[in-house]
């Protein structure tokens, strides 16, 4: 049994919005409210990172066309006596998709966390 850190990604669709950073601004509030709404405040929430094609540099994975956004959402949490990534995975997953209903969720990335003795 180990503790990992699993990393995901959400897509969130926030309507009528103009500006980028109202899109994501909107996003993040609304993705705390409902995990917050779960008791879930341990899922850290925040604008996910898009690489630049022609450059490589990141940036806010957020995008708006006919004043609906589509803002890719990072979201990480702490899952403790997983008996492997796997299932590390699968427990996050469970956890905030059912607070997220709705929100297409998928996992990024799986961290073993050191154990402190």
């Amino acid at each position: 049994m180990g503790n990992y850190l699993v990393a995901m990604e959400a897509a969130w669709l926030v309507r009528d919005v103009e500006e980028i950073d109202d899109a994501i601004g909107v996003a993040v509030s609304e993705a705390g409210k409902r995990l917050n709404s779960k008791n879930m405040e341990y899922v850290e929430v925040e604008v996910g990172a898009t690489g630049c094609p022609a450059c490589g540099e990141p940036f806010d994975s957020a995008f708006i066309a006919a004043d609906t956004a589509l803002v890719g959402l990072a979201l990480e949490m702490e899952v403790f006596n997983a008996d492997g990534e796997e299932h590390a995975s699968r427990i996050a997953k469970s956890e905030v998709g059912g607070a997220l209903r709705d929100v297409p969720l998928s996992v990024v990335e799986v961290f073993e966390v050191p154990e402190d003795d």
